[in-house]
């Protein structure tokens, strides 16, 4: 196997994992993760437990997904997501250093574009 191919894999199950092991988080219901949608406008905690478990199930869905096929969109939108999710901790008012030591959250995915290209063309977004 060609090194490409094996730095890919290794990306693959470390973002697999990262999706997978949140999603479990949000399927728990994580009362951490419930409390933060407050801070930008869901207070309602029936509806805050709902989008954490639905968030759980997307998560999941999506490192299953990398497993199978790293359908660009989707890796980009993990990027994206890992981006948001880390950044989200100082802006609850944790320390600023919970947001650096999740950079791997989003610098994973990132790399695993890199890795399997950027498409040049809309259509190359869903390969």
């Amino acid at each position: 196997m060609e090194n490409t191919k094996k730095i890919e894999w290794v990306l693959r199950i470390a973002v697999a994992g990262e999706f997978i092991g949140h999603g479990v988080f949000g399927l728990q219901k994580k009362q951490a993760w419930i409390d933060w949608l407050s801070t930008f406008g869901i207070s309602d905690t029936a509806l805050a437990t709902q989008l954490v478990f639905l968030i759980g199930i997307i998560d999941i869905a999506l490192g299953i997904l990398i497993l199978i096929r790293p359908v660009r969109v989707a890796v980009l939108w993990m990027a994206f997501w890992g981006f948001w999710t880390a950044l989200v901790r100082p802006l609850v008012g944790e320390p600023i250093w919970d947001f650096v030591e999740r950079w791997a959250n989003w610098g994973a995915p990132l790399a695993l574009l890199l890795v399997v290209g950027l498409p040049k063309t809309l259509k190359g977004w869903l390969k």
